[in-house]
């Protein structure tokens, strides 16, 4: 629960690091150990990270943009590892959740204070099945406090600027809990200068509830101070996917499902993937799974995605299998999902993590090429190469797509590859390619796999 790395390597340094190092350990967990013939510059790879994150060029240098980006206002969590969503994240057990407010700043009244977070705490229970309580007295899930710099949890405050707050993850005793640094200037509107409450404990809240940082600059959980008209936000996509998948969604934004019918004639899919012996075909938050023993084909299984893949809420708009990890990626809107099995529960992370440009807001169809170890994602009337072995996109990318996959005009809606061909869904037809001749075989009706 607590970033214990960083209390270590802050007792254990003879010499008081530089503010860069400082803010490396800090955020990055920087470890400084001598650079060796064996080990890179360990300072150099944390500044790649960190460009990585901020979505800078990865020079492992300190130039003036990187510089300008430590200098920011910003939140006190770690950007990574400590705060990724992994299988058994923390989250609170019950969907009710008490709070209590045990210290107030004097820059606010306690109306303005109490306000403030109470639009903070309604900004997340709008968003997912979540019910927050305040309570007066004794023990609450969440307590939020002003504190100045050593405040008890062994990570002190740095004064004005830097650091404004910072929360842990669910948990007892300080789980849950957010801390602001009242040697801020705490604002409840924009006129004043300093900076707003409502913001800074909205991205806060996010901690509380189990969410990590996002590389998304216009999700909330981006780790840079911003200000947010109270009276006019809602929670972007990216954060709404991230609490909905620990929470549920509420029960007035549950859908009543209705089942595609397979066999209409302009019946086109939203993603197709493989996971071991089984095909699988999304449509609308509903899903087909068809077994493939290679001499015949199984009947088909069938029905909400919900059943299938437990935690994903929202329709997928793209998945793609690798056989070597023996797991399945499935994306909806700039979160991807990582499934290792059918009917349990899958972790997510970014879409940005793969290197994508801030351009690219969700994945149309995505499918990895075995051999040649490439995954190809198509966005729009662009696809983009990248190598699953180095972790990076390929140089020369995005390409249109009609240049490398003739008979393909417009959107790719789904993808898979099956027996060395490359399927490709565009509205109701199938593309079947060869990828090593770069050449369209076939056109057939996308539901023909359905028997239609």
């Amino acid at each position: 629960m607590v970033n214990t790395d960083i209390v270590r390597t802050s007792c254990a340094t003879l010499q008081s690091p530089s503010p860069k190092e400082e803010y490396l350990q800090r955020f990055y967990h920087l470890k400084m150990r001598r650079r060796s013939k064996r080990h890179a510059d360990p300072m150099k790879e944390k500044i790649r990270a960190m460009q990585h994150f901020s979505n800078l060029n990865k020079s492992g240098l300190l130039g003036l943009k990187t510089l300008d980006v430590m200098r920011e206002a910003r939140c006190g969590v770690p950007d990574v590892e400590n705060f990724s969503l992994y299988p058994g994240r923390p989250k609170w057990k019950s969907n009710t959740i008490t709070y209590r407010i045990a210290r107030y700043t004097p820059d606010l009244s306690r109306e303005e204070v109490e306000n403030s977070l109470r639009l903070a705490l309604k900004v997340w229970s709008e968003a997912a099945a979540l019910k927050f309580v305040q309570v007066k007295h004794g023990v609450a899930d969440i307590n939020f406090s002003f504190n100045y710099k050593a405040h008890g949890d062994f990570f002190p405050f740095d004064g004005p600027g830097g650091v404004l707050a910072h929360a842990f993850e669910p948990g007892d005793g300080i789980g849950g809990d957010v801390h602001f640094d009242d040697d801020e200037t705490w604002t409840a509107g924009r006129g004043r200068p300093g900076y707003n409450l409502f913001s800074v404990a909205a991205h806060e809240l996010g901690h509380s509830l189990g969410l990590s940082h996002s590389r998304d600059p216009t999700a909330l959980m981006y780790p840079k101070y911003k200000f947010l008209n109270p009276a006019t936000y809602k929670l972007p996509r990216d954060d709404t996917l991230g609490v909905q998948a620990l929470y549920g969604k509420k029960a007035n934004q549950q859908r009543t499902l209705v089942i595609p019918y397979k066999c209409d004639p302009d019946f086109s899919l939203d993603a197709v993937t493989v996971l071991g012996k089984e095909i699988i075909f999304f449509k609308n938050s509903y899903v087909w799974v068809r077994t493939n023993w290679k001499t015949y084909w199984s009947r088909l299984r069938e029905g909400p995605q919900s059943v299938f893949l437990p935690g994903i809420f929202s329709p997928v708009d793209a998945a793609y299998d690798v056989p070597s990890k023996r797991a399945v990626y499935v994306f909806t809107g700039p979160k991807y999902w990582v499934v290792q099995k059918l009917e349990t529960k899958s972790y997510y992370s970014s879409i940005y993590d793969f290197g994508f440009p801030k351009t690219v807001k969700q994945i149309d169809a995505a499918v990895h090429v075995t051999e040649y170890g490439k995954t190809y994602f198509f966005t729009g009337d662009y696809y983009f190469s990248y190598d699953e072995k180095q972790s990076a996109m390929d140089r020369g990318f995005p390409r249109k797509i009609h240049r490398d996959w003739p008979g393909i005009v417009g959107k790719v809606d789904a993808a898979f590859e099956l027996n060395g061909h490359v399927h490709l869904f565009c509205r109701s037809k199938a593309f079947i390619f060869s990828h090593q001749k770069r050449r369209l075989l076939h056109v057939m009706n996308a539901n023909a796999w359905f028997g239609c």
